[in-house]
């Protein structure tokens, strides 16, 4: 397979965070590597978006990695407790970026992955990511990066919905700005 370049992640927002499915999301951990096939994302386009950390494009030190071109990790804590990993995409200086939401296993059990990736503070702790990925080009990387899709996805098996757990993001809280896969078993509940 090969490794996601640059001009794939610097796409439109919403093109890239349906691109990214069935796309391969590859960890290294010393010899061992945790692959995934990607099956949800939810794309965050600021500064217009409510539910953007960048919202009216604001750069605080816990979003500065949002403004970066498009392929690098934008990883932060929620709850004190679990990060999530979020992907920029488009040009530096804007802030855009899809939150990887659930993956399915491909070496490893499924049962395991399953109970682990369910949700993305969960695929975090699977992946053993943390604030050390903050800022990680996935074009460059030798521990974390993306690889291309093995399969063809049609826009039939790719569902359209709302995003989870932003109730405060006003009109923005009903953008159809998730996507995953239609029937697939991992994909991440409310």
């Amino acid at each position: 397979m090969v490794i996601l370049k640059r001009s794939f992640y610097t796409r439109p927002t919403l093109k890239v965070a349906q691109g990214l499915l069935g796309c391969f999301l590859v960890r290294r951990i010393g010899k061992k590597k945790l692959i995934g096939k990607i099956v949800e994302t939810e794309a965050y386009i600021g500064p217009g978006d409510k539910a953007s950390h960048a919202y009216q494009g604001k750069i605080t030190k816990r979003n500065r990695a949002e403004f970066l071109i498009g392929g690098h990790v934008y990883i932060y804590l929620v709850y004190g407790m679990y990060y999530q990993l979020n992907i920029t995409t488009s040009k530096e200086g804007r802030p855009e970026c899809i939150l990887i939401r659930a993956l399915e296993p491909i070496n490893d059990s499924k049962a395991k992955i399953k109970k682990s990736a369910s949700g993305p503070g969960k695929l975090c702790q699977y992946l053993k990511l943390d604030k050390s990925f903050y800022g990680e080009d996935l074009c460059k990387s030798k521990r974390l990066w993306l690889e291309n899709k093995k399969e063809r996805i049609s826009l039939s098996q790719i569902v359209h919905s709302k995003r989870i757990g932003i109730d405060y993001a006003q009109e923005y809280k009903d953008k159809l700005w998730r996507f995953y896969l239609r029937d697939n078993e991992f994909v991440s509940r409310k």
